[in-house]
């Protein structure tokens, strides 16, 4: 981590919502998500928001050595975005405590406040979490069942 990585970065991200990015395309193998309105999707929402603490902070790591997870989010979501509307993520960091990563987020669609809340994030040494996955995963292997079985 460099010694510019301090509370007060700010980060401003934008999208125009595709098709892809809605409801129904959360889950497409659901039923219940394909039934539901065509607006931009909660978990859709989330992953914008990270990305957007990702690229307030990456000029700030050794990148791309070093890296960081998400690790809690607590935000609205309080209004439906359609699909052709631009939303833009401004997140700033307002914490830090050794790893640990701190933001204030909100999103808005240029009609609404669509979102607001916080996010944790957790700096990482790329090397080192990669192996504990890959420890975890073969570890667990032989109770691995279905799809998301290990390869052999």
């Amino acid at each position: 981590m460099k010694e510019t990585l301090k509370p007060g970065i700010r980060y401003e991200h934008k999208l125009i919502v595709p098709p892809s990015k809605t409801v129904p395309a959360l889950y497409p193998e659901s039923e219940e998500f394909l039934a539901m309105p065509e607006v931009f999707a909660t978990g859709f929402l989330v992953g914008f928001l990270e990305w957007a603490c990702i690229k307030a902070v990456n000029p700030h790591l050794d990148w791309p050595k070093e890296q960081t997870v998400g690790t809690h989010i607590s935000v609205s979501h309080e209004a439906a975005t359609p699909p052709g509307l631009e939303v833009t993520a401004t997140v700033e960091l307002i914490a830090v405590e050794g790893r640990r990563l701190v933001f204030a987020v909100e999103a808005h669609d240029g009609v609404d406040l669509i979102s607001k809340g916080q996010h944790e994030r957790r700096v990482i040494d790329k090397a080192k979490f990669a192996a504990r996955v890959d420890q975890k995963r073969t570890d667990r292997a032989p109770l691995m069942r279905g799809p998301f079985r290990s390869p052999q």
